[in-house]
């Protein structure tokens, strides 16, 4: 009897008789299996081959095909994403389906396979008598030295795959599809680098005598510092051992900055893994993974499941930033899972950061975690001189303060460029009018509207809703005023104060498609863009050597936030930005301009860097009992009412108070921060524990009763285990 993981929203596994003919004896858990489910034919993984089951033989119903003769995913893998299925509390077809390219998921070959022609017989003779177009003759020659493959078709240029049609059409041709030999990685040395600084050299040191064995390393080094380096000569050590490495960045606009080094170091194939890849794209670099033919393999938060043949290193980049959690579906920790599936395979996990969360700090303080630092900029660049600028006292227009216009002036006039950094795009967070107060509400969520004013649109950056600005106010048809700024205000301004210099804005809205952040850093780097404007797409370990002057122009935005985690946030975002000042060889200078700067974060941030803040911030959780020092597992509710939401909560609640007993607290539940989002109203119900089994061992026989509950028709809900938001 087989045991099935299908890719549908309920926690279980489903039983099939095997399918006609197939010895169950030969089948490993994770191969392919295509089965009957209702009306439908759906494709699902093996988990396992059971002796029996709890249905009568008569009610089961046979699996149509197996599809795979090995696993699609190695066990190391196949089990870590079982685990993690257990672990966060989501159905198991669901993450097993999350770990496969979504081709795998639609019946796709495992492995590559290739398309061949060749004659049929006699037709060479038959061919041979016709008159036959230019390209058909060269095509026909082809043929008659041996099968043709596709991609040999496609180098004959122009219309030959044409001429192949019309041979098929007639007849004459018949064709194949044969799986290629997987040819070894080609072997070559890596380019040299520049000279490491004596940490440097340290840190590969201790990364190089751990391979071969499980060791989580935090790189914990200053902008600038690089890191990026030790990741370089780290693997490769790793290539000269032949094993692979696989290399995580938090975001697509990374990836192309990462490639390039990476390929520009190492004569290897790359394999690149991120959303912004088509499905068959995706599924080309997962092969290359699997097989082996990539030895290096770089990609976003869902890389951490691709299978690798001959696993040697895990490198985390930029280990602190938010996108290694997953928000929507399978809400898993790419970063977490990568220590764990490194902890499996027997290998080296590095977790690489200048502004580490306070969870990877604290493993770090009690020896989970060996900490490498770099504590100095690597060559001549040196640490940016950082002040703060007190919009209380300087005026300020369209959010730049007159200290920051003349800093950037001087900088600009020195041949230098200029970073301003406001996490808030759009043209300004509110459309209002200053007679009757109305402000643009968002119909569907409880939130303003934002002005894109060269869209010409108000539109909602929760739920997407949008509609044109109106020339008047609706309610008294007094002129509409935009408040606030949004980095396209800033954007304007600056070609105000600037003219013709040069200015790049990077955020959401211009950078869309594929190649347009390519595109844009290209005009930085080029020394095109003199100016630069914007979120934290910035932020995030770009390196821009001409810098010398960062702005962060709204510090406030982040100092008073519900969450618990939102001034960790705002530390982080701080100094990541404040690091693209003064790289290379002449020094950065970082503004920060606030109407707060007696604030207890910044004042501790300049005084003591970011390690005096998390150190501060580390003896606060304690105090409150708040992670790392305890787990967390949020309970989210969302219905077309708020009694609906709310009610399903209370009885949920209701269900777990006794079993929780008093090593879990309940907190709620209660309105989300922002109740109404789309149309629907948000609630959500707090779980805290000291005790990480206490908390699982509650979700364990809670969480099946929940579906069952009569306040749940018409309510969806959601289990998030370790939430990195709470408000």
């Amino acid at each position: 009897m087989l045991r099935i993981a299908l890719d549908v929203p309920l926690r279980r596994l489903y039983d099939y008789l095997p399918p006609d003919g197939v010895a169950v004896a030969g089948l490993r858990p994770g191969v392919r299996v295509e089965v009957p489910f209702g009306p439908r034919t759906l494709i699902g993984v093996l988990v396992e081959v059971a002796a029996g089951s709890s249905l009568p033989t008569s009610r089961l119903r046979a699996a149509r095909a197996v599809l795979d003769v090995e696993p699609a995913l190695d066990p190391v893998t196949f089990d870590l994403v079982r685990w993690a299925a257990d672990y966060y509390h989501h159905p198991p077809g669901e993450a097993l389906a999350a770990a496969l390219p979504i081709l795998l998921r639609t019946g796709r070959s495992l492995l590559a396979r290739e398309t061949y022609w060749q004659w049929r017989a006699d037709a060479a003779t038959a061919a041979t008598g016709t008159r036959l177009g230019a390209r058909q003759k060269a095509v026909a020659i082809r043929l008659d030295a041996g099968p043709l493959s596709a991609s040999a078709l496609a180098e004959l240029g122009d219309g030959a795959r044409a001429a192949m049609k019309g041979f098929a059409q007639k007849g004459w041709v018949e064709s194949c599809e044969v799986e290629p030999d997987a040819a070894p990685p080609p072997r070559g040395d890596a380019a040299p680098g520049p000279v490491l600084t004596g940490a440097q050299a340290e840190a590969v040191a201790a990364i190089g005598a751990g391979l071969g064995t499980f060791a989580p390393f935090l790189l914990h080094g200053v902008t600038g510092s690089g890191k990026t380096e030790v990741y370089l000569r780290s693997i490769a050590e790793v290539l000269k051992r032949g094993e692979q490495a696989l290399v995580l960045v938090p975001e697509i606009a990374l990836t192309p900055q990462a490639v390039s080094r990476f390929a520009a170091r190492f004569p290897v194939p790359l394999a690149v893994l991120h959303s912004g890849l088509t499905d068959s794209e995706r599924l080309d670099m997962w092969r290359l993974a699997r097989s082996g033919a990539a030895p290096i393999v770089i990609g976003t938060r869902s890389a951490v499941f691709v299978p690798l043949a001959r696993p040697g290193i895990i490198v985390v980049d930029e280990e602190h930033d938010a996108s290694y959690k997953q928000q929507e579906g399978f809400r898993y920790s790419a970063r977490d899972l990568a220590v764990l599936r490194g902890q499996r395979h027997g290998i080296p996990v590095v977790l690489g950061s200048a502004t580490p969360s306070l969870e990877t700090l604290q493993q770090a303080d009690v020896g989970r975690y060996r900490r490498l630092r770099l504590p100095e900029r690597a060559g001549a660049a040196v640490t940016p001189r950082t002040a703060i600028v007190d919009l209380r006292l300087h005026e300020e227009r369209q959010g730049i303060a007159t200290p920051s216009v003349l800093a950037m002036q001087r900088h600009l006039a020195a041949g230098g460029q200029v970073l301003l950094y406001l996490n808030r795009r759009g043209y300004a967070p509110l459309l209002f009018c200053p007679t009757c107060s109305w402000a643009a509400p968002c119909s569907a969520c409880d939130a303003r509207m934002t002005v894109h004013m060269k869209r010409s649109r108000l539109i909602c950056h929760h739920c997407g809703m949008q509609e044109p600005v109106p020339y008047a106010c609706p309610q008294c048809g007094a002129e509409l005023r935009p408040v606030g700024q949004g980095t396209e205000r800033v954007e304007d301004a600056l070609d105000e104060f600037f003219p013709g210099v040069p200015v790049v804005r990077i955020d959401r809205d211009t950078i869309q498609s594929r190649g347009e952040i390519e595109a844009a850093l290209e005009r930085v780097h080029s020394g095109e863009a003199r100016i630069l404007v914007g979120t934290q797409m910035l932020t995030k370990g770009h390196d821009f050597p001409d810098v010398t002057l960062v702005v962060v122009l709204n510090a406030d935005q982040g100092l008073f936030g519900s969450d618990f985690r939102a001034s960790e946030r705002l530390a982080q975002s701080i100094v990541q930005v404040a690091g693209r000042a003064g790289r290379a060889s002449r020094p950065g200078e970082v503004l920060v301009q606030t109407a707060c700067p007696e604030h207890p974060l910044l004042t501790r941030l300049l005084r003591e860097g970011y390690d005096g803040y998390a150190s501060a911030a580390l003896e606060e959780r304690a105090a409150a009992g708040w992670p790392p020092f305890s787990r967390l597992a949020l309970l989210r509710a969302e219905a077309a009412s708020r009694e609906a939401a709310l009610g399903f909560l209370e009885a949920a609640r209701a269900r777990a108070a006794g079993p929780a007993g008093d090593s879990v607290r309940l907190l709620g539940p209660v309105a989300a921060a922002m109740e109404r989002r789309a149309g629907r109203f948000r609630a959500q119900l707090l779980l805290e524990s000291a005790s990480r089994a206490a908390l699982h061992r509650l979700l364990g026989s809670w969480l099946p009763e929940l579906d069952l509950l009569p306040e749940a028709r018409g309510v969806r809900w959601s289990i998030d285990v370790d939430p990195l938001e709470t408000s």
